[in-house]
């Protein structure tokens, strides 16, 4: 009788071509080569994503909020009460997460923000640098593209698609991320009664985003949602995960306005204090601000810090150009710089850069916008010609803007 040869009933090979054989019923085996590629397989479908990373590649970096903000000073010019507010909300997060239940059984509740603030102030600078600080993942989100589930558009679970690729699908990292959903102003109801139609990218997506800014446990498709129908999804937690939500709110000054009354009249009215709230009415702002605006009373329940940014004067824009660490002119002179070229500005160049902005009414991004104006043509030939200095004079900058047509583009 012939001596019995065991195979594998997946890849046909023997006994002795394997590390090992297991038997199962009927006389069916799989070798430990199959196994392993069939945990890979399980591993894709279910979408149990191994983080690329090392581990521990998001061991976070917790600072007080004197040196948080201490940060943010290097960053971001002026800005004070905003820093502060997001520098004792972010530090307060995340000792939050550190606690451990005590037998008061008090459990901390997290405090998500919102920011209002003009374009071009650093609604969107301010979040990133806190992320950098902490080392925790980081996603921007729009929220102009999300539609109320079901219709055409991005549903909201894709805003946590985006947190989990930026940390290479490390689950547990993403549960202690911070999402910065911005222009949220953009989702506002169309006036301040409830709907009685569906207003699909607007009120719906309000209300679709309370469980998830609350704490609660959602189905993220790994590759976003309606391109990838058959994807397996990934749970996660939101509980842990810190929003903070940015908008302009253009025409919340004209709200805040009926409701402080800055045109008081009478003998002992500061006419000077009345004119400075009246230039920067976005001080005063609240919920009920907000809610006016559009946004709905269940969604500001979960957002319960609100805080502003200030309009940008000359003076802090001026700083903007040269202070930071990461100011415009020094990253334009490290551009010239990789070319072996020294690149300087006559002082004069500056205040007229930022009177420019002041009429481009775009913030601190007009001024990128006009720098970009007067150096495009350095950019352009420089790069070919052996030079070691290059100095930019006030005469060239008002040549440049004029050859660019700079003054028929600004705001009347």
């Amino acid at each position: 009788m012939s001596k019995q040869t065991f195979r594998c009933s997946f890849c046909n090979k023997q006994r002795e071509e394997v590390n090992m054989l297991i038997a199962g019923r009927d006389g069916v085996h799989i070798c430990d080569e199959c196994v392993e590629s069939a945990y890979e397989i399980i591993e894709q479908e279910l979408g149990n994503y191994k983080a690329k990373g090392k581990p521990g590649s998001y061991n976070m970096n917790m600072k007080k909020p004197l040196e948080i903000k201490a940060y943010l000073d290097q960053y971001i010019i002026g800005q004070e009460r905003a820093k502060k507010t997001l520098s004792v909300a972010v530090y307060n997060h995340y000792k939050r997460l550190n606690q451990t239940i005590s037998d008061d059984e008090i459990e901390i509740e997290k405090s998500n923000l919102i920011l209002v603030g003009e374009t071009g102030t650093g609604k969107t600078l301010l979040a990133k640098t806190i992320a950098k600080l902490l080392n925790v993942p980081f996603a921007i989100v729009d929220a102009t593209v999300f539609t109320e589930a079901g219709y055409v558009g991005e549903d909201i679970e894709s805003m946590l698609t985006r947190l989990l690729q930026n940390c290479d699908y490390d689950v547990e990292a993403a549960e202690r991320g911070i999402v910065f959903i911005d222009e949220i102003d953009k989702i506002a109801r169309k006036n301040d009664n409830p709907s009685i139609t569906r207003d699909v990218s607007g009120e719906g997506v309000q209300q679709g985003l309370l469980k998830m800014l609350e704490g609660t446990e959602v189905l993220v498709p790994p590759q976003g949602g309606r391109k990838h129908p058959d994807q397996k999804m990934i749970k996660i937690n939101t509980k842990n995960i810190l929003f903070i939500a940015g908008g302009a709110f253009d025409g919340i000054d004209r709200i805040i306005g009926k409701r402080v009354n800055t045109n008081a009249i009478g003998f002992n009215v500061n006419k000077e204090l009345q004119e400075q709230q009246r230039l920067n009415l976005l001080q005063f702002v609240n919920a009920q601000d907000l809610k006016t605006f559009g946004l709905i009373p269940e969604l500001l329940g979960r957002l319960p810090v609100v805080t502003y940014l200030d309009p940008l004067d000359a003076v802090t824009l001026r700083s903007i150009l040269t202070e930071p660490k990461n100011a415009l002119v020094k990253q334009f002179t490290k551009l010239f710089d990789i070319e072996g070229i020294k690149l300087e500005f006559e002082p004069g160049v500056f205040d007229f850069i930022v009177e420019k902005s002041l009429e481009f009414k775009l913030g601190a991004r007009g001024l990128r916008s006009i720098l970009e104006q007067i150096l495009n043509t350095a950019m352009y030939e420089l790069p070919s010609e052996k030079l070691d200095k290059f100095v930019v004079t006030l005469e060239y900058a008002k040549k440049q803007l004029d050859d660019n047509n700079f003054n028929n583009l600004r705001v009347a």
